[in-house]
């Protein structure tokens, strides 16, 4: 088993098929679980923005989709354990698609969201894109590199950016770039963030482009560890920070937390956040 240099085990292989059964077949036995968790705030933060700004299909912007989960939870109410099932089975990547396809005129959601998918892997976005979870999709490493022009024209307009579980891999500066191609847009942002990884930095830079960021008091189940190596390293990354992980990493689960950023100009309301960041 290899872990990569946060300590966690890694998984990279998992994110690069041509479709979603790997994915899902080394992530069950983990109970990975976060974008369900996450679904509900998802859902209520769209609603709010649709109602505060009247925009009948906002864009929802995902960093790291990877094959477009929470684009499936949130535009078809798919669940988790039903994509599980999903992709459990034999079959051809073709037969996968065409059942997903199915989705978009099987459940016709209340309201319609337009996703966008940013990722580096290719294959992922292609099955994405494929199966209509995703209406567009950038191919990018805004770690690495600036947007071209065709890439920042796709993140023009955004309403809302969210993510589950990137942030840590992905840092502040994907996050400015994609702000910086809104044109003095600054859509608000829901970020599910391991607690093994600080979000100051990130919380410095969205101050430093208008935003105002809460942590919400409650922290939320991503996925079992992978071994009792990959939980020590975990441990031992999250003592040296000073993070205390007894009640919680340390029963044998990743935790994470939510925090939403808005421009600070706006009111910031939603789930609760804790005392702390209210002062």
């Amino acid at each position: 088993m290899r872990f990569d240099a946060t300590g966690k085990v890694s998984l990279d292989h998992i994110y690069t098929q041509p479709d979603p059964r790997t994915y899902f077949n080394a992530l069950r036995p983990l109970e990975y679980c976060v974008p369900q968790q996450a679904k509900p705030y998802f859902e209520k933060l769209i609603k709010q923005y649709r109602e505060s700004r009247q925009v009948a299909e906002p864009k929802v912007l995902d960093i790291g989709c990877s094959y477009g989960i929470n684009a499936a939870l949130l535009k078809y109410d798919a669940t988790m354990d039903e994509l599980y099932a999903r992709y459990a089975g034999t079959g051809s990547r073709e037969a996968l698609l065409a059942r997903d396809r199915e989705l978009a005129t099987t459940r016709r959601p209340a309201h319609r969201i337009r996703f966008v998918g940013l990722d580096t892997s290719s294959s992922a976005l292609s099955y994405a894109l494929d199966a209509g979870f995703l209406d567009d999709a950038v191919h990018a490493d805004l770690e690495e590199h600036e947007p071209t022009p065709a890439q920042r024209a796709q993140f023009a307009g955004t309403d809302l950016v969210i993510s589950t579980g990137c942030l840590g891999y992905v840092t502040e500066r994907t996050l400015t770039r994609v702000v910086r191609a809104q044109g003095g847009r600054r859509p608000w942002m829901a970020h599910f963030v391991l607690r093994m990884f600080p979000f100051d930095s990130v919380e410095r830079a969205l101050t430093g482009l208008g935003y105002r960021t809460v942590r919400v008091d409650e922290v939320f189940k991503q996925r079992r560890f992978a071994s009792p190596d990959e939980q020590a390293l975990v441990l031992d990354r999250m003592s040296a920070a000073g993070v205390d992980a007894q009640g919680l990493e340390a029963e044998g689960w990743l935790y994470a937390q939510l925090y939403l950023s808005r421009p600070a100009d706006e009111e910031t309301t939603g789930p609760r956040a804790t005392n702390r960041e209210r002062n």
